[in-house]
């Protein structure tokens, strides 16, 4: 018997077996060893092994980002629930899970004033020229070469939102607060609010200094933001995106960046993370942020204790915390 199948024997049968899909937060991972049996992405690095265990597998913890499909599924004949530290789940396979009964949670609302505050935070970076003014600070071009670039004010402005749930209603009262003129596209009008509606992203683009999209990914909404969108924004109105890189064309947006379409981007998602392309990177005239819309210690803090809670009320027999509708 080697090490690695010494360690099994003696594993505790009492804790039920838990498949980590993503590098978690130290905190949850904490948390899941002392009360689960974790393998960690053992998928991933031995598939010998994973096919030894997965047998035996009850539960998936995965960050928003993870991938689950119907293939990892079906190798887990034991798998009872899933577990999504983040908010998105558009890349777990809602379908195949649902198949087998396999519930799926995920840790909304606890993010959502984060991600609106970066939301609102990469609008001002973006139109202020926050980053680009401390490096020319940096550089002394300050004192050598006098003031900084003028930028475009915020305040009174127009804000059009894609995507008006809970994320982009909190971006727009922070955005109130600015004086914004605000109006949003969904697939149909809220009764709620009084903002003006759209009824779709074109038609929004072309009425706003700026456009923040927060809608969920998925194959629903890849590249609805496209070059006819960009095109709508036009050469004043800057882009920013906080939802999923899927949602914008990344060659159209470097496309209409290049020939002047638009005035700028500000992104903390994209397409192929965490790789992001050469040519977003060489632009003056865009912000980009490590896709940390959630990342401060508070909101991560109660997302562990929400993806946790889900798994321990799930093997508790009690009713689980926020499952996926």
């Amino acid at each position: 018997m080697d090490v690695w199948q010494s360690l099994y024997a003696e594993r505790d049968v009492s804790k039920p077996d838990v498949l980590v899909v993503a590098k978690l937060w130290p905190v949850l991972m904490n948390a899941l060893q002392a009360e689960f049996t974790v393998h960690d992405r053992l998928h991933e690095s031995d598939l010998d092994k994973f096919a030894e265990v997965a047998p035996r597998i009850r539960g998936i913890c995965g960050g928003g980002e993870s991938t689950v499909g119907a293939d990892l599924i079906a190798k887990l004949p034991a798998l009872e629930i899933i577990s999504v530290f983040g908010v998105g789940y558009d890349r777990y396979d809602l379908s195949a899970a649902r198949a087998r009964g396999i519930p799926v949670t995920n840790t909304p609302d606890v993010l959502t004033d984060c991600v609106a505050d970066l939301g609102l935070g990469l609008l001002i970076n973006v139109a202020r020229r926050m980053p680009q003014n401390e490096v020319y600070l940096r550089a002394g071009k300050w004192a050598s070469s006098g003031p900084a670039p003028l930028a475009r004010k915020v305040s009174g402005a127009r804000l059009g939102i894609v995507g008006l749930g809970r994320i982009g209603l909190a971006i727009a009262k922070r955005a109130e607060g600015f004086g914004m003129q605000i109006a949003y596209t969904t697939r149909t009008a809220r009764a709620d609010v009084s903002y003006k509606h759209y009824p779709s992203a074109v038609a929004l683009a072309a009425e706003v200094d700026f456009l923040m999209v927060i809608t969920p990914g998925g194959s629903a909404t890849k590249h609805l933001i496209g070059a006819e969108v960009l095109a709508a924004l036009g050469t004043k109105g800057y882009l920013i995106n906080v939802a999923r890189g899927s949602v914008v064309d990344t060659q159209a947006l470097i496309d209409a960046l290049q020939r002047g379409v638009i005035a700028g981007a500000a992104l903390d998602v994209f397409e192929n993370e965490p790789h992001v392309p050469a040519e977003l990177m060489a632009f003056d005239n865009v912000v980009l942020s490590p896709h940390a819309a959630s990342a401060t210690v508070q909101t991560r803090q109660a997302m562990a204790d929400l993806a946790f809670g889900n798994l321990k009320a799930h093997f508790g027999g009690q009713a689980l915390l926020t499952p996926v509708p």
